[in-house]
């Protein structure tokens, strides 16, 4: 499993304003690690220490590396593009300081996470002007840049992505989950885009609950409550076909194991809870691929 890492995510660790409390970072990676997973993603602020040398000392604690962040940005917008690639150029310095090799930038409507809209021409050119300067401040730091489709961000659906796509040369992150949420097929969207595709988030979903986000009649924290996200094999994502078609394509990059939750009440005693339901996704995973990656 070295081509494979986990995400705070799936302990309810989440960029989102008022997701929700966030668990010890040692607990998780004790979890985490328990599983045979020893790469993880960085986490929303406040998850991991500021302190970079303190974060280390955790790190090393638990043998884990962090090989990606999930950065959101506002990259449409003039007004907020300065502010964004002044964050942008921080987080690489920190990335490239923790060892990572890959900045993943989740396209928002502004840092309250405001509901998307569709971007006029003058806007769908400042993003691709903003993902053209990120991809110069990465490669700067020795970083990989890739744009990560999300519900509830200014690259939601399957027309977000094409006109994006076809504006610049950003790189991509597959999601399987969110991507079908939007209504674009991961396999599909592994076939068009696939020389583009740099990392790889999976996750399984419930496709019965999309439209209700895609419409605002949901928000996605409130989905998330109601199981949108699944652990692998319970959803509507054939994740282990896309992941050998992946494989047969000549991707060679990370795969993240994410088990979106969030938590809801009573924190669960440790070994319980969030743990249970990633382990069925590294099960599904060994017993789809046995020689690993």
């Amino acid at each position: 499993m070295e081509r494979v890492a986990g995400a705070p995510i799936s302990w309810g660790v989440c960029e989102m304003p008022g997701w929700g409390p966030m668990l010890d970072p040692r607990r998780v990676l004790r979890e985490m690690t328990s599983l045979g997973l020893n790469a993880i993603e960085q986490g929303s602020p406040g998850f991991f220490p500021d302190d970079v040398g303190e974060l280390r000392e955790i790190l090393d604690e638990f043998g884990v590396s962090v090989i990606a962040d999930f950065v959101p940005l506002p990259l449409h917008d003039t007004a907020q593009k300065a502010w964004a690639l002044e964050k942008a150029e921080r987080m690489a310095e920190r990335l490239k300081s923790l060892g990572a090799t890959t900045f993943v930038t989740c396209a928002i409507k502004d840092p309250q996470w405001g509901d998307p809209h569709r971007m006029d021409e003058a806007e769908l050119k400042v993003m691709a002007d903003s993902l053209n300067r990120l991809e110069d401040i990465c490669g700067e730091h020795g970083l990989v840049h890739t744009l990560h489709p999300h519900l509830s961000s200014m690259v939601e659906v399957a027309e977000d992505v094409k006109r994006v796509a076809d504006a610049c040369d950003v790189k991509w992150t597959v999601d399987t989950g969110h991507l079908m949420l939007g209504g674009y097929d991961p396999m599909q969207f592994t076939k068009d885009l696939g020389d583009r595709v740099s990392h790889a988030h999976l996750k399984d979903v419930n496709l019965a609950l999309a439209e209700k986000v895609i419409s605002r009649e949901m928000s996605l924290l409130e989905a998330t409550e109601k199981d949108i996200f699944l652990p692998f094999g319970q959803g509507d994502v054939p994740i282990a076909d896309i992941v050998e078609h992946l494989e047969s394509s000549g991707y060679r990059g990370w795969y993240v194991l994410e088990r979106d939750t969030t938590l809801i009440g009573p924190e669960p005693i440790e070994g319980e809870g969030p743990v249970n339901d990633l382990r069925i996704c590294v099960e599904y995973m060994l017993s789809h691929f046995p020689s690993g990656f």
